[in-house]
């Protein structure tokens, strides 16, 4: 399967079927994430056990692409503890945006069907919403903070 069609398929089942949709009460951190061009909201809200991620869930609205990002990025950061994540989210920031004929790192998994977006890099964003909300999230442990992509 080429990147192209592990892009529209990735991204339109995890865009009707979100994992971990919803909101964690009680909660360890939260952070809100707003992307003013495509009009995203999201919240998430996180369990942490130590410095690892236990469980992750997120709610809010936006496009397709900043849907399905946050899905998978759910999925991909259960378990793992603060420094997994900031690599795995460097490594997604590669590439979404790297040029389209580079590369995509390893280790990404399903992650890699993000890569697409480099594709269209107004939509960079959209995919790149929730990881900045995380970094927000876990940067701020006591409460709410607001991240926005303008």
């Amino acid at each position: 399967m080429d990147l192209k069609d592990l892009y529209r398929d990735v991204i339109l089942d995890h865009n009707k079927k979100p994992r971990n949709f919803g909101k964690l009460e009680p909660c360890d951190t939260s952070a809100d994430g707003h992307n003013p061009l495509c009009g995203d909201r999201l919240t998430l809200t996180l369990r942490i056990d130590g410095d690892t991620v236990s469980d992750v869930r997120f709610e809010g609205q936006g496009c397709a692409i900043s849907t399905a990002s946050a899905s998978l990025m759910t999925e991909a950061i259960k378990g793992l503890d603060e420094t997994a994540i900031t690599t795995l989210s460097e490594m997604v920031h590669r590439a979404l945006t790297s040029s389209s004929d580079a590369a995509i790192p390893e280790g990404l998994g399903k992650l890699a069907a993000l890569a697409g977006v480099r594709e269209y890099p107004a939509r960079v964003k959209c995919a790149s919403l929730c990881w900045h909300t995380l970094t927000a999230a876990l940067a701020r442990r006591d409460g709410s903070t607001a991240v926005s992509t303008e």
